[in-house]
């Protein structure tokens, strides 16, 4: 199989959590932000909306550049069966987390690389446990911002690692893509992280 040139990536995503992820195995990509009706489905699990919403994304990067390997992902933080996802503001934003707190819930992330020719898709589930978050715990992290734009309302790799207990899974599908099986699936598609990455240490 051939090696593709690393330009030739693209991250369906505006994610900066996952532009981090990528950067830090070296790969050189493009982003683009897709726009996807993000909108769950009525008596939609919420393994197939995250696998639905890679997909979905994945095929919007494809119409933006259809000669490249697209790599998208979706994350959600789910309670049972109900979905949790960002806080639309404070008020939300604290509530989430006061139920979180003293849990433990699921991060379920959707992964899709594909190209025009072909197309994988992996769900990675994680369960992460938090300690007990007080009122006051909560009013002080959405102040920092962090929150807002997040899943469930915290950020694992950043402030929000505090209140994390244990992760049983993956870390960084937890932050918002499983750099394993991204990185299998790469290889799937000619793409091999090693010789096509960049030497950050120089």
């Amino acid at each position: 199989m051939n090696d593709i040139c690393p330009r030739s990536i693209l991250l369906a995503s505006s994610s900066p959590r996952r532009v981090s992820l990528l950067q830090q195995i070296g790969l050189m990509f493009e982003t683009m932000s897709p726009d996807v009706d993000e909108s769950l489905a009525v008596d939609e699990l919420p393994v197939a909306y995250v696998e639905r919403l890679s997909k979905s994304k994945a095929a919007a990067g494809l119409t933006h550049r259809p000669t490249y390997v697209v790599i998208a992902a979706d994350t959600v933080v789910t309670l049972g069966d109900e979905v949790i996802g960002k806080p639309s503001d404070r008020a939300d934003g604290i509530e989430m987390l006061m139920r979180l707190s003293g849990t433990t819930h699921r991060v379920l992330t959707g992964v899709t690389v594909a190209s025009a020719a072909d197309s994988r898709t992996q769900v990675v589930a994680s369960d992460v446990s938090f300690r007990a978050v007080s009122e006051g715990e909560a009013y002080a992290y959405w102040r920092t911002k962090e929150p807002a734009d997040k899943a469930g309302g915290y950020g694992l790799q950043g402030i929000g690692s505090i209140f994390v207990e244990k992760i049983h899974g993956s870390p960084s599908a937890v932050i918002g893509l499983p750099m394993l099986e991204t990185e299998i699936m790469l290889k799937h598609f000619g793409i091999d992280t090693w010789s096509g990455r960049v030497d950050r240490t120089t």
